[in-house]
């Protein structure tokens, strides 16, 4: 009976988007009779038909993203800009922001806050959430313009496939970043998007906060293993054994896996964390804001984990990164000729982790720290990847606001 009743998640992303077909055809037939009723019953006279849309929208799928978003939310505000911050988290920070013209509100999990989505009226979206218009997402009627803004500092050709193809601009903080897209327009034959280079506002705000916060001496070195999580990822290929050699080094280890492995890896994480229980010199974390535990640390171990670029280029601290035969077939990274950026910075920030130099890790963490031909690498990869460094979200909100400047001039000349 349950075989019966399964239904794979290509059949029912079609299924959804079916739904939401019927529903558009009929949310449309509702709303041009009551635009018609309206003008019968004012004497034929020409009425207001979208009085109830909203300037600005921010939409994110998770409560993790409220880091991307609050530098740019925080300049809003204080511009005086009113903006709904849609989450499909219950327990989104944003939903209790500090902020006088950011409304947060939580629009339902999975399909439930996409179906909110597909049927949303507003000027602009905003948004870090990619593959719009691909699957349960799709672009609504009555919205203008959708504007992507990355979650980490390297490649935008890292989404699954079609991640970014459909959004009308993106913010970027790189040229390599634009080298991709537009080459990826041109091979599927799309139209240009808006590319804009604002920065990194997140970043910006870890350096600040970072500034701003004073230095404590530790005794010893601290590792940080923070694995990403898919079949390319560090516990995927070496399992609990990575811990095992950390452990070994003396030094004081905290692992943080990726918030989605709990989920989606659910089996593996319960398995690892019985193995290595927490003592003395071992501890998970899985706090949401990772400032703490990054700013601490001395060393990062990760695969292709974003928190590489947050920890080298803001903590100006190095890396080790594990080869794991990153598989790019299921990326946009797949498509392109061009070298996969994150891969040509790598080398130059940290040292790679292998099965054959696994029990050399601790000779390897010593190096890279000492070493100063990182620390110079470092310096040459935040100059490609971190562009108008300190500028980012001031940058980002004269984007806003003058694309829906521009989108309200568009509009009244029709």
């Amino acid at each position: 009976m349950n075989i019966l009743l399964y239904i794979d998640p290509g059949t029912g992303s079609m299924l959804f988007a079916i739904l939401i077909g019927i529903i558009g055809t009929l949310n449309y037939l509702l709303k041009n009779g009551l635009v018609k009723l309206r003008f019968i019953l004012s004497s034929g006279k020409k009425v207001e038909t979208n009085t109830d849309k909203l300037p600005f929208v921010i939409f994110s799928d998770d409560k993790r993203y409220w880091n991307i978003f609050e530098p740019i939310c925080r300049e809003l505000d204080k511009r005086g800009v009113d903006v709904v911050y849609m989450t499909a988290s219950p327990d989104d920070p944003a939903i209790q922001n500090a902020y006088e013209h950011i409304k947060g509100e939580f629009i339902g999990k999975g399909n439930k806050a996409f179906a909110r989505m597909n049927f949303l009226n507003a000027g602009i979206v905003f948004s870090t959430t990619p593959g719009l218009d691909v699957y349960q997402w799709k672009r609504s009627k009555d919205v203008q313009y959708y504007i992507h803004i990355q979650h980490g500092a390297n490649d935008i050709t890292g989404y699954h496939m079609f991640g970014v193809d459909y959004y009308d601009a993106i913010m970027l903080s790189g040229e390599y970043q634009v080298q991709e897209v537009r080459e990826l327009e041109k091979l599927r034959g799309l139209p240009e998007k808006d590319l804009v280079k604002v920065g990194i506002p997140y970043m910006d705000e870890m350096a600040n906060r970072l500034q701003m916060t004073p230095k404590k001496d530790t005794e010893g070195r601290t590792v940080l293993l923070a694995p990403s999580w898919g079949k390319s990822s560090i516990f995927q290929k070496y399992g609990g054994r990575i811990i095992e050699v950390l452990l070994k080094t003396g030094y004081h280890i905290i692992v943080r896996p990726h918030p989605q492995s709990f989920v989606s890896e659910k089996e593996t994480m319960e398995k690892i964390m019985q193995e290595y229980p927490a003592s003395d010199q071992l501890e998970w974390n899985q706090d949401n804001d990772n400032f703490e535990v990054l700013k601490r640390t001395d060393i990062l171990v990760s695969d292709f984990s974003g928190i590489i670029f947050d920890f080298s280029l803001v903590y100006d601290k190095p890396v080790i990164y594990a080869d794991t035969d990153f598989d790019t077939s299921p990326y946009d990274a797949w498509w392109l000729d061009m070298p996969y950026w994150t891969l040509t910075a790598l080398p130059r920030v940290g040292q790679k982790l292998t099965m054959d130099n696994l029990d050399r890790l601790k000779e390897m963490i010593d190096e890279c720290i000492q070493n100063p031909k990182y620390a110079q690498g470092r310096r040459e990869v935040r100059e490609e990847t971190w562009e108008h460094k300190g500028e980012g979200a001031k940058r980002a909100v004269d984007y806003l606001l003058n694309k829906y400047k521009e989108l309200t001039e568009t509009e009244e000349v029709k």
